[in-house]
Formats: structure tokens, C-alpha cells, sequence
């Protein structure tokens, strides 16, 4: 006797479409257990990029590939004992925010690294110096008020100030959350990450020193470096961050990538090189003279921290 045939049970549209959903989204690729760690080198613009193409020797000769992923390129290769991922984050905030988060979604990255110059803001360093600092932050987050015609301006009910103001800017603490946080919860900076402070500060007790010009660079790991989306020369908003944050540079990418790397929870460690004094320079901020000789710079201090993972 011949068994009864069965049918195919049918997906209901609803479980069709929530199938199709799933298979349509984009599935961050995670480090496996025990998996070899790649660890991101990025930069901002072309005189960082060229340092660390060069420092690394990035090119298909030395095995690195070449991936293009929404009109940006990453090379994936070795240095040394490591395996590495190269990329451009792109100038600015958004910039870099957009980037980087491309980047952790398409890459099994375990952890990033940064190199590249930033405008001087504390007083005892000089062009050349290289600057690690412990966290980022926001300096140009903040509400923009009106006078109150007595001396004062007109806060929001929202605000609450807690640093001084600089003039009619008044800063303030940005909202983030991440996996595990129940709600956005506002945070004054974001931290570097302190077991690669750590190989860092290690690394510098073994690096010859190094030279720009006619003087040898301090580097040093610690502090406060702050970020913003607008590019800094001036010399009285620079005074005022100094007063603020204590802040010993100021650029504008490293506070969102160190944000986005808190937010997904990947260990990140940023090293800027100066290549200006933030406005506090007589005439012309010299950045142009000093971007791709500083780069190098920040980039071989990066290639000592590598080396000590």
C-alpha cells in the first residue's frame, strides 16, 4: 500500500517576510573564540594615510588585499605578529563615526588604533610633541544662547551648566548608550582603553628617541584630548579649552571614533602627533608645514604600541 504523500507546509507572509528581513541584514562578523585578534589601524586624511601605508607597507608585493566597501577601501594584511586592517576614517565627526562603525560591522576587529596629528592645546607642548591621552571629549557640544540683557544669557530649562561658558557657548555631556545599557545616559568623555595604555607606556620606555627639527619630541600617555567639528585656530577658545578640560590637544575625529568604540565595546587607543599650536601661533597656522613630517612621527609611536600587544 502505497504511504500517504505529505504536503509542504506553507510559510504564512508574515513568517515570509521576517524570514527575508533576517537573511537581508547585514551580520557583523564576530572574533571567534580563541581567534587571532586584528587589530584596526586607521587615520583621517592622506598625510596620516601615507605615514601608515608607509610605516606598515601596505601593498599586494607584502600580501595585503585590497576590500571596497561603500566607496571606501581597507587593506588587510600582517605586521609582525599581528593581523591588521588599514583605513582611511575620513575628516570630521560624522566622518569618522560613519566609518569606523562600517568598518566594526564588516571586519572581525578585536581592537583600534589611531595615529595622526591635532592642534596643541596645553601650553607646555610644542609642535612635534605626541600626545596619548585617557579619554575624549566633546568640545563643541553644547547649547548656543541668547543675552539676557543683564550680563548673562537665557538657559533652557534642560540645562544645567557645569563648566564655564565661552561666551554664548555653553558646553555639554553627550547622550550614548550600548548592549546592556537601559537607556542613553549622558557621559562628560569616553575612555581610551587601558591595557593598550599600558603597552604604550611600556613601548615608550623602549623607543629611541625621536626628532623633529632641532629638538627631541616628548610623547607622552595621559590626559585629556577633546574633539569637535570645527577645525581650531584661535586663541582665546583655545585658552578656554585648556581651562575646561585640561585638554592637551584638540583635533576632529577621535572623540566619535572613541565613542563608537565604546558603544561596541572594542578597546581603542588614539596617539596625535601636533602639527600646530590650536591658534595660539603668530599669523598663519603652520599645519601645511608640519602635517606629513608629524604624521610620520605619530605613526612610528604607533608601530612601538603594535609591536608591544
Amino acid at each position: 500500500m502505497a504511504q500517504p504523500r505529505c504536503r509542504p507546509r506553507l510559510l504564512s507572509p508574515l513568517s515570509r517576510l521576517l524570514l527575508l528581513t533576517a537573511l537581508l541584514l547585514p551580520v557583523r562578523p564576530l572574533a571567534a573564540a580563541g581567534a587571532a585578534p586584528l587589530l584596526a589601524l586607521c587615520a583621517a586624511y592622506p598625510p596620516e594615510l601615507t605615514a601608515l601605508h608607509a610605516e606598515f607597507g601596505v601593498s599586494a608585493e607584502r600580501g595585503f588585499t585590497e576590500t571596497r566597501i561603500k566607496g571606501l577601501t581597507f587593506w588587510r594584511g600582517r605586521a609582525g605578529r599581528h593581523e591588521v586592517v588599514i583605513f582611511r576614517t575620513g575628516v570630521s565627526l560624522v566622518n569618522a563615526a560613519y566609518q569606523l562603525q562600517i568598518a566594526l560591522e564588516r571586519f572581525p576587529i578585536t581592537a583600534i588604533l589611531f595615529a595622526g596629528v591635532a592642534g596643541g592645546v596645553d601650553p607646555s607642548l610644542q609642535v612635534g610633541d605626541v600626545v596619548i591621552p585617557e579619554r575624549w571629549a566633546y568640545h563643541a557640544e553644547a547649547a548656543y544662547l541668547n543675552p539676557d540683557g543683564k550680563g548673562g544669557h537665557v538657559l533652557p530649562s534642560f540645562l544645567r551648566p557645569r563648566a564655564e561658558n565661552f561666551g554664548m557657548i555653553f558646553p555639554n555631556e553627550v547622550a550614548a548608550t550600548r548592549e546592556g545599557e537601559a537607556d542613553f545616559r549622558r557621559l562628560p568623555s569616553f575612555p581610551a582603553d587601558p591595557a593598550m595604555l599600558a603597552a604604550a607606556r611600556r613601548a615608550l620606555g623602549r623607543m629611541p628617541a625621536l626628532r623633529a627639527g632641532d629638538r627631541t619630541v616628548v610623547v607622552s600617555v595621559g590626559g585629556t584630548g577633546v574633539a569637535g567639528p570645527v577645525f581650531l585656530d584661535n586663541a582665546a577658545y583655545r585658552e578656554w579649552v585648556f581651562r575646561v578640560w585640561q585638554a592637551r590637544c584638540a583635533d576632529m575625529e577621535s572623540t566619535a571614533l572613541a565613542h563608537v568604540a565604546w558603544s561596541n565595546q572594542v578597546p581603542i587607543l588614539i596617539i596625535r602627533g601636533l602639527s600646530d599650536l590650536a591658534g595660539a601661533q603668530r599669523g598663519a597656522n603652520p599645519i601645511e608645514t608640519y602635517e606629513t613630517r608629524v604624521s610620520g612621527i605619530a605613526t612610528r609611536v604607533l608601530r612601538a604600541v603594535v609591536e608591544e600587544l
